[in-house]
């Protein structure tokens, strides 16, 4: 719910109580209790801790501050510390019921406020009349002095309600919360915490429930307090999670019995985010890490779940070089598509220091295991301070766009005009977001078909056209996923649980299962067709900055009541191609289960010379110009990925041998074979 709570305080009388800070839930008990709407002041933050946290983690909280607060009667109440006297803090409230030992989680926020940085709070709950409630403060950000306002009544209804709406609850879950993701493989999004020695899993049963299974670990050499990435990088069907910290990072491996092995290196990282990507397209998930103070580190996949450390252009004879600035600097790492040419690039949100080590940078993927930093050519290099982006197809023109939120200063959306961006921030709304922070990512909440953008707690719903309306205040940071299998996205943080209310659009579901590719089909581009035109996604693990999202790809569909099909192009190189699948429904697609579509238009397709040293050419009366070139060892294996900008391919780095070449455009192909000298 949008609040615009200092409007409030022209319908509410507001009095200053002297109820005093208490350092204790016992202390609260014994003091006088807030009764009603008011003024208070929080003098320091230096008593006990909360016995639990109703939001984020316990780390770096040492202290918390009490009040007891007992309505008179039945009633809607809010405390915000969004107060002008308060701008430019950080606070961050729980909110319980219960008697002292024996205390609930009712709710409690943390940085939902828009004042000055962003970081104040607002929490809002029913209350019961005469029952009593506890407002502890802690000093996970701030230890020192600031107000508080209490109201009480239903706050004026929202002039423009939000396209989707989300009702919140309490789950309670051990350690740090960090994924919405399929552990088990029903794929089910389900929610998972993490402690140094645990692995906690609320299973969903596809039903609105959830079923709690604690797994015991070894000590974990790291946990990740800084991100937080999962897929099923051995290949077993259970998945992987990958922790990462301010000193290393931590694979717990699946044993394919939910059970998991700890695999720590002894490489000194400053994570910040973590991903799993096919970064050699050999078919098997490798890891990708930002490093905070020095170039990036990546982990290689043998194949059978074996991990090989390299750190860009430090380590001799690593593969790729995706970021080697000395001092770091990257914070969000994202892997896309974003010149759809069918190869996996990756995007690095960066922050802090002098211009050059914040400058946002694009790693294009040449399509033959190198990587080229473009960012500066293609309108990308921007020195702005951000944390994380989110990128998707804002305007449905069949290209990724980008949303890079900014962590201080102003946001700022990009237009893809074929490969090259253009900042169109001024004319699309998101200016009117002032509110920032460090995460950002996109779905299509209120399932009309267009994608929105979830940033820090507000969400800018997407108009299909580059525009957006911003609703401040809708849910937390946190992780995304569909927890009740209703086909419309969800959101976890903390202890909270924001079910998205749905409504009458319609919507697909997909879980992807690679066979030549990777298992989870990470670094495919799905595609929809469907009367109203072609909706993209691209398979990732890990987006934001923290935390991990599921692994499904879903679609709003609006009014759309059939799909005339789906086309996936998986990072092996195949093509599927499935014909006007159920809407409204989960359905998963395993690689190569379509027959391929051929192009007629390339039917008298010629390739020549056949033998050829260094290029081949086609003698065609269709100008190739866009389509893609693709060259399989025979072997079936993919050694050569690109766009063409004419009817030549270069293939000078090809060993002699024979290959087969594929020609695809819209998921239409033709093949021929040749013979390199």
């Amino acid at each position: 719910m949008k609040k615009t709570l200092l409007l409030l305080a022209l319908f509410s009388a507001l009095l200053n109580y002297s109820q005093t800070n208490s350092n204790t839930c016992e202390e609260a008990d014994a003091n006088t209790p807030i009764t009603g709407p008011g003024l208070f002041t929080v003098d320091a933050i230096n008593g006990n801790m909360p016995p639990e946290f109703c939001v984020g983690s316990g780390t770096n909280v040492t202290a918390g501050e009490w009040f007891r607060y007992t309505p008179s009667e039945d009633t809607f109440f809010t405390v915000t510390t969004e107060l002008p006297q308060n701008s430019g803090g950080d606070t961050r409230v729980h909110i319980y019921s219960g008697e002292c030992g024996a205390l609930e989680c009712e709710g409690g926020d943390d940085d939902s406020g828009d004042l000055g940085n962003g970081y104040l709070s607002i929490a809002s709950l029913n209350v019961i009349g005469g029952q009593t409630y506890y407002i502890v403060f802690d000093d996970r950000w701030n230890d020192g002095g600031f107000d508080f306002e209490v109201y009480e009544g239903e706050p004026p209804p929202d002039p423009d309600p939000a396209p989707a709406t989300f009702t919140s609850s309490n789950i309670s879950i051990t350690g740090s919360t960090r994924a919405v993701v399929d552990m088990n493989g029903d794929y089910l999004d389900d929610i998972v915490g993490i402690t140094s020695t645990n692995v906690n899993i609320h299973l969903q049963d596809g039903a609105g429930g959830f079923a709690e299974t604690n797994i015991t670990t070894s000590t974990a050499d790291y946990t990740p307090g800084w991100s937080l990435a999962a897929a099923d990088y051995n290949a077993d069907g259970f998945t992987d999670l990958l922790y990462g910290s301010g000193s290393g990072v931590t694979f717990m491996r699946s044993n394919g019995d939910f059970t998991f092995t700890e695999v720590s290196g002894p490489e000194d990282i400053f994570s910040q985010r973590s991903n799993f990507a096919d970064i050699n397209n050999d078919g098997h998930l490798d890891a990708f890490v930002c490093h905070d103070i020095a170039p990036n580190v990546y982990y290689i996949n043998d194949g059978e779940g074996n991990l090989t450390f390299y750190q860009s252009n430090v380590t001799a004879g690593a593969p790729a070089n995706l970021g080697d600035y000395p001092s770091g600097g990257n914070y969000g790492s994202i892997w896309i598509d974003y010149d759809n040419d069918r190869n996996l690039d990756m995007f690095i949100a960066k922050c802090g220091g002098e211009e050059a080590r914040r400058t946002n940078q694009m790693h294009k993927n040449n399509g033959d295991g190198t990587y080229t930093e473009l960012a500066a050519t293609i309108g990308l290099a921007d020195p702005m301070q951000t944390w994380s982006s989110a990128w998707g197809d804002f305007d449905n023109d069949g290209d990724m766009d980008v949303f890079v939120g900014a962590s201080t200063g102003s946001h700022k959306l990009m237009q893809n005009n074929g490969g090259v961006f253009v900042d169109v921030t001024a004319s699309s709304g998101v200016a009117t977001l002032s509110a920032t922070g460090i995460e950002n990512a996109t779905y299509d909440f209120d399932n009309d078909g267009n994608l929105d953008i979830a940033s820090n707690g507000n969400i800018l719903f997407g108009n299909g056209d580059m525009t957006f309306t911003v609703y401040t205040n809708q849910i937390s940071n946190g992780s995304f996923g569909d927890l009740n299998n209703d086909g419309f996205i969800d959101a976890f943080d903390g202890n909270t649980y924001y079910e998205n209310d749905g409504n009458e659009n319609n919507w697909i579901k997909i879980t992807t299962i690679g066979t030549d590719s990777n298992i989870n089909g990470i670094g495919a581009r799905v595609e929809i067709h469907t009367p109203f035109g072609v909706r993209i996604r691209d398979v990732r693990s890990g987006e934001g900055f923290r935390h991990m999202s599921t692994l499904n790809t879903h679609f709003g569909l609006g009014t759309d009541a059939t799909i005339d099909n789906i086309i996936i192009y998986w990072p092996s190189g195949i093509i599927d191609n499935i014909v006007n699948p159920d809407i409204n429904e989960s359905i998963v697609i395993v690689e190569g289960q379509s027959l391929s579509v051929d192009d007629f238009e390339l039917v008298n397709l010629v390739v020549y010379p056949n033998p050829a040293k260094n290029v081949i050419n086609f003698e065609t009366a269709i100008n190739l110009s866009g389509r893609i070139a693709t060259v399989f060892d025979m072997n079936g294996k993919r050694v050569l990925n690109t766009k063409l900008e004419e009817n030549t391919l270069d293939i000078s780095n090809l060993n002699s041998g024979f290959y087969i070449l594929r020609l695809e455009s819209e998921g239409r192909e033709i093949t021929r074979k040749f013979i390199k000298e």
